[in-house]
């Protein structure tokens, strides 16, 4: 697996596209074992697209394209300015409560930080923000979206790694509350200090709040019909997909009318562009994940592990620092589907539950999409505003910090991360 790993890290610095650096690298595995017949690859590449569990990732894909051309985003929209607006710093605030909704709806952090820094970010501008902070935080807060069900990273991470989708649905819901407050506690506190005023005078009465939770009640069920869904035995996880799909339709059409025949094209080509982009790196990492079993490599990781520490809380601690760095150099997506085969194995035999496991992996990759120097979404924000790497960095630093304090704070608590999906699923 060393030729592997070199030509991978060798095809991403010669700027080759990730999908085809794993496809290339997955070959050479092929190449050294002249045990395996070569028409292998052809044919774990094909495999690996007819696994059933996956065909949840285009339906849930489809249903937030399709949610977002209904009129829902400028009601969430709404619903975080009557929120959070009163607060120091009610932009960025709002940001923060916007994803949070939003989490139900995109389940794409790059989806949603691009979303937010075109609504909020120039607004934020013009208003005295400066640009690396609206791109810092537009950014940051999106990263809740990846908890709040249904995020893709936790689909892939169930499905690869066979762990519940319903229960790992259910167990974001705490962090991503949690994401949300330390978030905002960051917000407040660099508001003041950079005098970013409020943008109510005073929060706004009960009735404001009800009218503006109302009008925003068909995207604030949507996580709970799929969790009841999944709970009550209703559905499986592509069925889920699948009726959220249907649901999304129903909204756009019979709620808000504001589905056109134009905007459900327009959410078919976005969704046939993400779709195919997930699923080809789902292929071609199979030969990958093939060679890591057939070196028996989570064993050897697993042994080594163990002898630097017995204690899980600290071998969690180190596998969580390893992926919080490779999420700076890596795609969290890649890191998802390249590694889950290898670390489920490892937290299993010390003991951690996957399902906890599972949630604070996907959130401590996704923090990479926001660091240099190869973070997806900071490059969509900096790009949108206009902002430099280095501004970015400079300002947004702080956001960093709260996620990296909540990551270290539920590893020690797990039991935050579980209680939600024990209560439901017992």
């Amino acid at each position: 697996m060393t030729l592997v790993l070199v030509g991978f890290v060798v095809f991403l610095l010669m700027g080759m596209p990730v999908a085809f650096a794993i496809g290339i690298s997955g070959f050479l595995f092929f190449i050294q074992q002249p045990s395996l017949p070569f028409t292998m690859p052809a044919q774990l590449i094909l495999s690996e697209t007819q696994n059933w569990a996956l065909l949840a990732i285009p339906m849930f894909i489809f249903a937030g394209n399709l949610l977002n051309n209904t009129g829902i985003t400028s009601r969430l929209m709404r619903l975080a300015s009557v929120l959070a607006g009163h607060m120091y710093g009610g932009l960025a605030q709002t940001s923060v409560v916007l994803s949070t909704l939003m989490g139900g709806v995109s389940g794409s952090a790059i989806a949603d930080a691009s979303m937010q820094s075109r609504i909020l970010g120039h607004e934020m501008v013009k208003r005295g923000y400066a640009r690396g902070y609206a791109a810092g935080i537009n950014g940051f807060s999106a990263l809740i979206t990846v908890a709040i069900p249904p995020g893709i990273g936790l689909v892939l991470y169930g499905s690869i790694g066979e762990v519940s989708i319903g229960r790992l649905f259910a167990a974001g819901i705490a962090p991503g509350f949690l994401m949300m407050c330390f978030l905002m506690i960051a917000v407040a506190i660099t508001a003041r200090k950079r005098g970013y005023t409020p943008e109510h005078s005073r929060p706004k009465s009960f009735k404001v709040i009800l009218s503006s939770f109302l009008g925003s009640i068909w995207a604030l069920l949507f996580p709970v019909i799929l969790i009841v869904g999944l709970r009550m035995g209703f559905l499986v996880p592509s069925e889920a997909g699948a009726c959220a799909s249907v649901y999304a339709i129903f909204v756009g059409i019979a709620v808000y009318r504001e589905l056109t025949w134009e905007k459900f094209i327009s959410a078919i080509k976005l969704t046939i562009l993400d779709v195919g982009m997930i699923m080809f790196l789902i292929a071609l990492s199979s030969l990958i994940s093939y060679g890591i079993t057939w070196e028996m490599i989570p064993q050897l990781l697993s042994t080594f592990l163990l002898t630097l520490s017995e204690n899980k809380n600290i071998i969690t601690t180190l596998v969580l620092l390893f992926l919080l760095f490779l999420g700076m150099v890596v795609d969290s997506t890649v890191i998802i589907l390249l590694l889950t085969s290898i670390l489920v194995p490892i937290m299993s035999q010390i003991g951690v539950d996957l399902v906890y496991f599972g949630v604070i992996m996907v959130v401590t990759c996704a923090v990479g999409l926001l660091t240099p120097p190869v973070g997806v979404s900071m490059y969509s924000v900096c790009s949108i505003l206009e902002c430099s790497v280095g501004d970015y960095v400079k300002e947004s630093w702080p956001f960093f910090l709260a996620l990296v304090i909540l990551i270290v704070f539920l590893v020690f608590f797990p039991s935050v991360v579980l209680v939600i999906p024990n209560l439901i699923f017992g």
